[in-house]
């Protein structure tokens, strides 16, 4: 069974050769980390191997902001334990440095027993916990095979992710419920998560629900740039801010149409742009110059006025910070059928936020905000008019802010379950 889930990896790997080295070679995706994807032990880790270790693996940003708290928990708890971080993507890793040091940070590896036993024989971690659903089925089984007990927190079935499954069951069913049977602790943001996990194959009795980690996200450290920005605006004037996160390819477009109309009553209006791949920065700058607006660099930028300009977040990591200075803000993923991305981080600043109606991977926390207006939620057509009628209209503004940080506020809690089972966990090894 698990021979065979193997070879479809590595043949599904081998016929998509040419599009990773594509992506390498174009944008230096995959690139970073390849050693170690395959097995390749970072001298950081091996050097301590003689220590207890709890390993979290968190994919890319959201998952690493998501689970911060709890593994600063578990750091606390058991000092005497080496607390590891695994991303998959690039500025996961990066963020995960920045916070927990680069010496504990590492990319997680392929899902081939050739690249995940160096890390079991060197790590022999006690406890493994994965933030989200990472379900591989080697990793899993290997893990607990070496004897580490196995908790995935902050679970979550999407919409997008859910037919996977389902086919990967009908397909594959041995596969998948051993895979699952592998794991001691799975909980699950909300009653419909833990519904979608038995449907899949987890067994009822390892399931809690424990809430969403992201309502509990403090608001981040404030990177200089947003008091320097801060300053400037007041300086010269500028604003209103629409600042438009984590957008992707097909949404630049439409969201600079819709600035244009805001600058026609506005002139001095700004517009922070943060897309969500790095590997888009440079082709986003040249859309924005090439559509007739002026656009500064993020790392380029060196405190002149942006008053009628778009500002192109060029970085990692700084965005949820940025967010606090939106008059309005706008989450991505969301106009194209990509299933949208975080609204909390605009939320912690009490700052109004729109998003397209897309928004299928976080439909519980949307639709949840949505019937306490506290975001509104909007098709293509109607974009510039929301814009505009947020910015023109200072009470409905602040209305729509305020529920939207109030709404956050009333989820909070679900770090300090996380925290207490997987405390449980650890002392007695049994889920319940």
């Amino acid at each position: 069974m698990y021979a065979l889930y193997s070879a479809l990896l590595a043949l599904f790997l081998t016929l998509t050769l040419p599009y990773w080295l594509l992506q390498m070679m174009r944008h230096g995706k995959y690139r970073a980390g390849l050693r170690q994807r395959f097995g390749a032990i970072p001298s950081t880790l091996a050097a301590r191997s003689e220590e207890p270790v709890i390993w979290v693996h968190a994919v890319s940003v959201g998952e690493v902001v998501a689970a911060s708290a709890v593994v600063k928990a578990l750091q606390e708890k058991f000092p005497s334990h080496r607390v590891l971080i695994s991303t998959t993507t690039s500025a996961g890793q990066k963020l995960a440095a920045q916070r927990f040091a680069a010496e504990n940070v590492f990319y997680f590896p392929l899902d081939f027993a050739l690249a995940i036993r160096p890390y079991l024989d060197a790590l022999h971690p006690e406890l493994v916990v994965i933030a989200e659903t990472e379900f591989w089925p080697n990793f899993l089984r290997l893990a607990k095979q070496s004897g580490a007990r196995i908790a995935v927190i902050n679970c979550r079935v999407s919409d997008r992710s859910l037919p996977g499954y389902r086919r990967f069951r009908f397909w594959l069913p041995q596969l998948l419920e051993k895979s699952l049977s592998n794991v001691d602790l799975f909980l699950a943001q909300t009653e419909e998560d833990r519904r979608r996990l038995i449907e899949i194959g987890a067994a009822e009795s390892k399931i809690r629900v424990a809430g969403n980690l992201k309502f509990d996200v403090a608001p981040p450290q404030t990177p200089a740039i947003v008091a320097s920005l801060r300053e400037s605006f007041a300086h010269s004037e500028a604003g209103p801010v629409l600042v438009c996160g984590s957008t992707i390819e097909d949404e630049e477009s439409p969201l600079l149409s819709a600035f244009r109309d805001i600058l026609a009553n506005n002139p001095k209006a700004v517009m922070i742009l943060a897309p969500r791949h790095p590997e888009r920065f440079a082709q986003v700058a040249t859309l924005v110059e090439t559509l007739g607006f002026r656009v500064l660099r993020r790392s380029l930028w060196s405190g002149e006025s942006l008053a009628g300009s778009v500002l192109l977040i060029d970085s990692i990591g700084e965005l949820a910070a940025i967010y606090s200075l939106a008059t309005v803000a706008f989450v991505g993923g969301s106009l194209v059928p990509r299933g949208g991305h975080n609204i909390l981080e605009p939320a912690l600043y009490g700052v109004p936020i729109v998003i397209g109606s897309h928004y299928e991977n976080f439909r519980e926390v949307v639709d949840f905000f949505a019937a306490r207006n506290a975001v509104r939620i909007v098709g293509l057509a109607d974009l510039p008019l929301v814009f505009m009628e947020l910015i023109e209209n200072n009470r409905e503004r602040a209305t729509l802010g305020r529920n939207a940080l109030a709404a956050l506020e009333s989820q909070r809690g679900a770090t300090g379950r996380t925290v207490s089972a997987l405390l449980e966990l650890m002392v007695t090894g049994v889920s319940s």
